[in-house]
């Protein structure tokens, strides 16, 4: 029974391990997105926008042309076209 335990907790322990190593490579990367960011906005860019692009570029083209035709239609429906 000892070595099941001991077999047990080394996976654990890797487990663990990789998932620690995964979480310092995240902050890494989201240190290194900050510092993107930083010199876009010392360059004068909009970093608000630079964002919504990033997130525009994620999404399914059909899905978001449907969505910017409504936002039009209803742009257009108040006026403010």
């Amino acid at each position: 029974m000892s070595d099941a335990y001991n077999v047990t907790a080394d996976e654990l322990r890797q487990f663990i391990e990789q998932f620690e190593h995964l979480e310092a490579e995240k902050k890494d990367i989201a240190e290194q997105q900050k510092e993107i960011m930083s010199e876009a906005k010392a360059r004068g860019y909009d970093t608000k926008v630079i964002k919504t692009l990033i997130a525009l570029r994620k999404r399914d083209k059909d899905d978001l042309a449907e969505e910017e035709a409504i936002l039009e239609l209803y742009k257009n429906a108040l006026g403010m076209v």
